[in-house]
């Protein structure tokens, strides 16, 4: 049974940063495409970052793009989000999803509905 698990997440004022951290196990890391999304209240659930099962690709919301960072430790069965000058719009419920496994190593996808597990999600508040 695979399970993720995230933390880091927490309050913290505008134009600061948090990594939060997702780590999966019940299966072998790197035959899973990781995703983060992020879901405010009284809206959809968003994509924010993904990474390919082998780490060697990435892909981020448009409007994210040079803000947010997604990483992974494959040692560590961990994929991280750095998130950097985080605005009050930001705030959200943040989940990490995974998706295989996988014999696609280059795979990236930014539906949710593609995803078999998810986390139970943290919560990041940020306060202008």
């Amino acid at each position: 049974q695979v399970q993720l698990v995230e933390s880091g997440g927490g309050p913290v004022q505008a134009g600061g940063s948090l990594r939060l951290s997702c780590v999966i196990s019940g299966g072998t890391f790197s035959s899973y495409a990781m995703g983060w999304f992020r879901q405010a209240p009284r809206k959809e659930r968003e994509f924010v970052a993904g990474i390919s099962p082998s780490g060697g690709r990435t892909d981020y919301a448009d409007s994210l793009k040079g803000r947010f960072t997604i990483s992974e430790d494959h040692a560590k069965n961990t994929v991280y989000l750095q998130m950097n000058s985080l605005k009050p719009e930001d705030t959200a419920v943040y989940y990490c999803a995974a998706d295989g496994p996988t014999t696609y190593f280059s795979d990236i996808y930014s539906s949710a509905r593609l995803y078999d597990y998810w986390g139970q999600g943290t919560q990041v508040t940020v306060s202008s």
